[in-house]
């Protein structure tokens, strides 16, 4: 075959810096609030946390922030991670549009998150930190950061969405391998997990609920420090790399998106792919659109309300200016655990309200479809999370189709589904349904707010 599928780039060439969208948003993120007095906070309230390198990252305006070293020296296990034109895709819809996707599959978690797993455990190595306490959804993230900490001889301690938990063991075992504790959340191991377990036995969890579970672990405990997979500014920093790896590789391929895609749970994945490409329509005077896409049963950025919410279901994490559904809410037990959030990052939130970005929510039967469909004509299997941006790709492209033009689409294929074999199987079988979350539902949560409103 003739046509170039994989675009290359050296190991040379992996970024030596993180791009930080905030030095060039016109309006940035109001600032996060103190749980308790409702005051911005500093510096001093997320110690407890979070290891001071992180925290500074956090709320820096700086445009490019290095990468250490010894952390490009880990990334060259797996990136940069290739980018291919979708040959079969694009055969497959008859389509006149290009079709680019990113594949952080090929990292050893299989998807994008040890892109900030690892400078996170780097950064609370370099502090003497000895344990880190975290909360996962579908596993990918649990899975990514057990990976670092054991790279970094760190003690990882994981909170699963019990409905993941349960449904998706062989993510257990691959955080078990390299070292991490993991247990079903809520758990009855922490007081926000009994106090969630007395008002429903039968909870399927939540990622809001399994943050607050960490989060009361690294509070207590004067030797362990938090990790966040998504949501926060220096996480969806981290994640640029994705971004600034496709920039070039799209330079050596002679072509530029007209759209960017990609899934949204909390923002990381989104970030990762369409931040870089931002900057250039921030600065550069380019017009790409760039679209979050998430599931029909937690769209918090196509129904939700912009307004200071927890992060966690108990209400342990500072206020962040968000579009939220409510910190109690509870989303269906989709296959795609990683969307099941119910707010949104504050820089995500902030460019979505500016207009700068577009959000669309599309229900798992049409993704499940998208993804057999990919799987078919490109050969990989995606993970549930990532048929939500193929899904919207196929739209895009049909659209353009309809229109009379062509159009150059990238998406971020964010990972395989090898351990989510068993949500193809449901599909196959004919026993997945659509959830959609009703307006009433959407109300009633949002009612429970007594936070303050933006």
């Amino acid at each position: 075959m003739t046509q170039q599928r994989k675009i290359i780039l050296q190991e040379s060439e992996i970024p030596t810096h993180w791009y930080n969208i905030m030095a060039d948003m016109p309006n940035k993120p109001l600032p996060p609030l103190h749980p308790g007095t409702h005051q911005p906070i500093g510096p001093e309230d997320l110690a407890p946390l979070f290891p001071m390198e992180l925290i500074k990252q956090e709320v820096s305006t700086d445009k490019w922030i290095e990468i250490p070293e010894e952390v490009r020296d880990i990334y060259t296990l797996w990136r940069p991670t290739p980018m291919y034109r979708a040959y079969g895709l694009e055969k497959a819809l008859g389509t006149k549009s290009k079709i680019y996707y990113k594949y952080e599959g090929v990292s050893p978690a299989g998807s994008h998150k040890p892109n900030t797993a690892v400078p996170q455990a780097y950064y609370n190595m370099k502090e003497g930190v000895k344990k880190i306490a975290t909360e996962t959804g579908a596993g990918q993230w649990g899975s990514a950061l057990s990976f670092a900490c054991k790279l970094f001889g760190i003690e990882c301690e994981v909170f699963m969405v019990k409905v993941s938990y349960e449904g998706k063991p062989y993510r257990k075992v691959m955080m078990n391998t390299w070292g991490g504790t993991v247990h079903a959340s809520p758990s009855s191991l922490t007081h926000a997990g009994k106090t969630i377990l007395a008002k429903d036995p039968q909870s399927p969890g939540s990622l809001g609920i399994a943050i607050s579970e960490a989060v009361e672990v690294a509070a207590t405990n004067n030797d362990t420090k938090y990790s966040l997979g998504s949501v926060l500014n220096h996480v969806l920093m981290h994640q640029t790399i994705i971004g600034l790896e496709a920039l070039k590789q799209l330079e050596k391929a002679g072509d530029y998106p007209d759209i960017v895609v990609a899934p949204f749970g909390g923002g990381s994945n989104f970030a990762g792919i369409a931040f870089p490409f931002l900057q250039n329509n921030l600065t550069g005077g380019k017009k790409i659109r760039a679209i979050a896409v998430e599931p029909t049963s937690c769209p918090k950025l196509t129904r939700g309300e912009f307004r200071y919410d927890f992060g966690d279901t108990v209400g342990m994490t500072p206020l962040i200016p968000m579009y939220t559904l409510g910190h109690n809410f509870i989303p269906s037990p989709i296959h795609a655990g990683g969307l099941r959030y119910h707010g949104a990052g504050a820089i995500v939130s902030q460019l979505l309200k500016d207009g700068i970005i577009e959000a669309n929510a599309i229900n798992q039967t049409e993704c499940f479809e998208a993804g057999l469909l990919f799987s078919g004509s490109e050969g990989i299997i995606p993970a549930p999370e990532a048929t939500h941006a193929i899904a919207e790709v196929i739209r895009q492209a049909k659209q353009a189709d309809e229109e009379g033009v062509s159009k150059t689409i990238l998406f971020n294929l964010c990972g395989h589904g090898h351990f989510d074999l068993s949500a193809y199987e449901n599909y196959l079988a004919g026993k997945i349904k659509d959830y959609e979350v009703s307006k009433d539902e959407i109300s009633a949560s949002l009612a429970e707010l007594d936070t303050p409103a933006i």
